[in-house]
């Protein structure tokens, strides 16, 4: 759900490193299962929300300029270039049901933390 920026940059730069873990994973997936010449410690994670799509944008930072090579392919990076690794979209309650709504679902019912937090939605094909 949407929050305030401060709260959901903190969940997704959590400091125990969790999700900063998560995402570099996916560097660690090219290399052994594409074979792929990267150097995971050459990139940070850097997550941010933006307003204006109302999403949590994930991504990983390179460090330096460095060329990656995946299945023959190079890319270049230079420093501060990002890999753009996720979306994660934040609504309101009114805003989901609508989106539901457009993809064909009828929301039935909804269910909210007792901070609004969260939610969970009861649909059915419209």
């Amino acid at each position: 759900m949407v929050k305030d920026k401060p709260t959901l940059e903190a969940a997704y730069n959590d400091a125990a490193g969790v999700t900063a873990a998560f995402n570099l994973n996916l560097l660690e997936r090219l290399r052994h299962e594409l074979h792929a010449k990267i150097d995971p410690a050459n990139f940070v994670h850097h997550a941010f929300f933006n307003e204006a799509h109302s999403r949590i944008e994930m991504h990983l930072v390179s460090q330096l300029p460095q060329v990656v090579t995946i299945e023959g392919e190079r890319f270049s990076f230079l420093e501060g270039e990002t890999i753009h690794t996720e979306n994660s979209y934040k609504y309101t309650l009114e805003g989901f049901q609508a989106l539901a709504g457009r993809a064909g679902f009828e929301a039935l019912s909804s269910w909210t933390d007792a901070n609004s937090l969260f939610s969970v939605h009861y649909l059915t094909r419209a």
